[in-house]
């Protein structure tokens, strides 16, 4: 890659999109944010790769592949029809790209129809002879391409493969962003339904907050159930009957009168 060369106008488009790729994201606060600036990256991408007519990412989880960000809805269904049928050069980029990362498609019309039979007649049908996919460098189970679609063969060249690598850059840094947003809410909702059952094991029981912390881990062990999980039934349960007392069916609010453990373990 060090002998790759970007046009110094196109150099100039490009410092400016990712520029503001990144400005934008400093704002983001969610993740519904955080998606609208993949979509922003991708449309970008396009705009700046020569060549390049439409766009869009396609995420591997668990072996299924989904079409996030495209440009158009055709191009949602190609990204996710190559995962339908594990091939295509965005499967090849989540699965072995190049050192760089970058898998292109000269002529699905041509040579290329050899490397993916099935998929090249369909992306041709839909009107596209050139692709340019790119691994993004995400962490854990999750893996993703950011793909790049031509109506003309033979249109990506160096300096476009070049430029694609930079926008996957971004892309990958809003991905990992994304993922671990999610986690961190799972996270802070775990910990606080935890925080509740504790509260309520302290009311009921009269014991401090290691000791009622303690009573979920005892009850967790017990049951085979994770620690979050006893909490949300005992945080649920605690509803319920409050529910009950509001609703003039009798029954006292707190933990049930046969015990801490859910019903299944008692």
């Amino acid at each position: 890659m060090g002998g790759y060369r970007v046009h110094p106008g196109q150099a100039e488009q490009l410092v400016v999109e990712l520029r503001r790729a990144a400005q934008t994201l400093l704002g983001r606060r969610s993740i519904r944010d955080l998606q609208q600036t993949l979509s922003e990256i991708v449309a970008a991408a396009v705009e700046t790769v020569p060549g390049a007519s439409a766009g869009g990412i396609s995420v591997s989880e668990d072996g299924i592949v989904d079409s996030r960000n495209p440009t158009s809805r055709g191009i949602s269904e190609l990204d996710r029809l190559q995962g339908e049928l594990h091939e295509g050069p965005c499967i090849t980029a989540l699965e072995s790209p190049a050192e760089d990362g970058v898998v292109m498609a000269d002529d699905l019309g041509g040579a290329d129809a050899e490397r993916w039979p099935r998929f090249a007649p369909a992306a041709v049908a839909a009107g596209y002879r050139s692709m340019l996919s790119t691994q993004l460098a995400t962490t854990g189970p999750m893996r993703a391409a950011l793909n790049l679609y031509a109506a003309e063969p033979h249109v990506f060249d160096p300096e476009a493969r070049l430029t694609a690598g930079l926008f996957a850059v971004q892309a990958a840094m809003l991905l990992h962003g994304s993922e671990q947003a999610v986690h961190l809410g799972r996270a802070v909702d775990s910990r606080d339904v935890i925080g509740q059952a504790k509260g309520i094991l302290m009311e009921r029981f009269g014991v401090d907050e290691t000791e009622a912390f303690q009573m979920l881990v005892e009850s967790s062990q017990s049951t085979n159930l994770k620690l979050v999980d006893v909490a949300r039934w005992l945080v649920g349960e605690a509803g319920r009957r409050r529910a009950r007392r509001t609703s003039g069916d009798g029954g006292r609010a707190g933990v049930p009168s046969g015990g801490l453990l859910p019903p299944d373990a008692q």
